[in-house]
């Protein structure tokens, strides 16, 4: 009963400093605040381990944003001080593992499970797909904010041709290697805390660590299918007036690749169901 009056508690007390926070120094606009207020408390409320994978992902993601601003701002068509993320983007890069979350904490309550499906597969497909989620959104976003400070020119994913940087599916190998990165950071602290909170067998713990690689590989394959959408489904535009690459035709921009399917946020919904459904499907395997 305590647990259940107190987590709760402790969730909303964490978001909303979190979220004032994230607020006062333009990493969220107002709207962006409101929704990360509702979608931190819900992980956490659930689960402190879903709630430390949000929290790994927003705060790493919001310093590199930060990193580089001058030279983001001159590449950069939408660059906004701080990245201030609206609540579109926060439902975008959270509402699907939330949702999840959700499911994981009906079915199992207050318990924290390992990966296991012997115990329960289903579980287990919906522990991975949170995992992969927050694996894709962290990986594309530190290729993303290294990648367009890196001194190589990107490459079109779909034809390998240089583009310039801001182009939408170039990508550059210190880009692909934050990916991976990314990743494995989502990985490694799901790992550590399951240590400290979940209760699984020698065997099963052990074979947790095979997370940190499977969310690696998570992290690269969500920036790839990131980088393959925006470069077929996602306009990209050189602006002669602007001199910047832009994301819709006009009468002054010449095309580079895409089509005027998906907006990035489109984009980076898609590739997330993708890799949750990917990463899913392995944890059920592997595990």
């Amino acid at each position: 009963m305590e647990k259940i009056l107190i987590q709760p508690l402790i969730a909303a007390l964490i978001s909303s400093l979190i979220a004032v926070r994230a607020y006062r120094r333009k990493s969220l606009d107002l709207s962006g605040a409101l929704a990360g207020f509702i979608v931190m408390t819900l992980h956490i409320a659930v689960g402190y381990r879903y709630g430390a994978l949000l929290l790994v992902f927003f705060f790493s993601s919001s310093k590199l944003t930060k990193v580089g601003e001058e030279k983001k701002r001159r590449v950069d068509a939408d660059f906004k001080e701080g990245g201030q993320r609206n609540w579109i983007q926060v439902l975008f890069n959270s509402g699907i593992a939330t949702i999840l979350a959700v499911i994981v904490w009906k079915l199992a309550g207050w318990q924290d499970k390992c990966l296991d499906s012997k115990d329960s597969s289903l579980i287990t497909s919906l522990i991975g797909g949170i995992i992969g989620h927050y694996c894709c959104c962290n990986g594309d976003t530190w290729s993303s904010e290294i990648g367009v400070l890196s001194e190589a020119q990107p490459r079109l994913i779909t034809t390998f041709k240089p583009v310039r940087k801001g182009t939408n599916g170039g990508v550059t190998q210190a880009g692909l290697l934050a990916a991976a990165a990314g990743g494995s950071v989502i990985g490694l602290t799901f790992v550590v805390l399951g240590f400290l909170t979940t209760k699984c067998t020698y065997d099963v713990a052990v074979k947790q660590l095979l997370v940190i690689p499977l969310s690696a590989m998570a992290g690269l394959g969500g920036s790839l299918i990131d980088s393959l959408l925006g470069a077929t489904l996602q306009f990209s535009g050189f602006c002669t007036v602007r001199n910047k690459v832009v994301g819709k035709p006009g009468p002054t921009v010449k095309k580079i690749s895409g089509l005027s399917i998906l907006d990035n946020n489109g984009v980076n919904l898609v590739s997330v169901l993708l890799t949750s459904l990917l990463t899913s499907i392995a944890c059920t395997y592997i595990f």
